[in-house]
């Protein structure tokens, strides 16, 4: 039988205002970790880092530049509360000479974590693979595709739907 007891801190779970919070205390840890000039650059952005809501993508021009980036950013989450998932978290390095890559370790460990090594990954809907290649991405978007349309078939050949024609008169 569990019994009654008073939180005295922090937010009930379910609070309108948590995601908000969040979000304010993220976007103040991506806004302090320092900009390098050998980051990726479209336009006349300079990007180390991609960021959607909590998903997180550190952008470095080597192994190196990621084990700074994401010891800089733990010590600023930190500060705020917040910490790392380290079972969420994956490791992708793209590079000519990828010293991970030739060695096939599995994991790459930063401090106390020890995040896994993936050849791709899905961010934002997108996969994203070690080689630079789309084929991957563009298979599974037409496989999603192909099973849409073998879903809703039935509803294409359904008899009971009327298509009304409409004509568009030209003025």
């Amino acid at each position: 039988m569990s019994s009654f007891f008073e939180n005295k801190t922090g937010l009930k779970q379910g609070d309108t205002l948590l995601p908000i919070l969040f979000n304010l205390a993220l976007q103040k840890v991506i806004q302090s970790i320092k900009m390098v000039p050998s980051c990726i650059k479209i336009g006349k952005e300079q990007l180390n880092i991609l960021a959607y809501a909590d998903d997180i993508a550190l952008i470095g021009k080597n192994e190196i530049e990621i084990r700074k980036f994401l010891v800089e950013m733990e010590n600023i989450a930190r500060k705020f509360g917040l910490q790392i998932n380290q079972e969420k978290t994956k490791c992708m390095i793209v590079e000519r000479k990828n010293s991970l890559k030739n060695n096939k370790i599995g994991h790459l460990k930063i401090k106390n974590y020890k995040f896994e090594r993936v050849e791709n990954f899905k961010y934002l809907g997108v996969i994203l693979n070690e080689d630079n290649n789309n084929q991957l991405d563009l298979q599974d978007r037409i496989k999603n595709a192909n099973k849409t349309y073998f879903m809703l078939q039935k509803f294409f050949k359904n008899k009971n739907m009327f298509i009304k024609e409409t004509k568009i008169k030209a003025k």
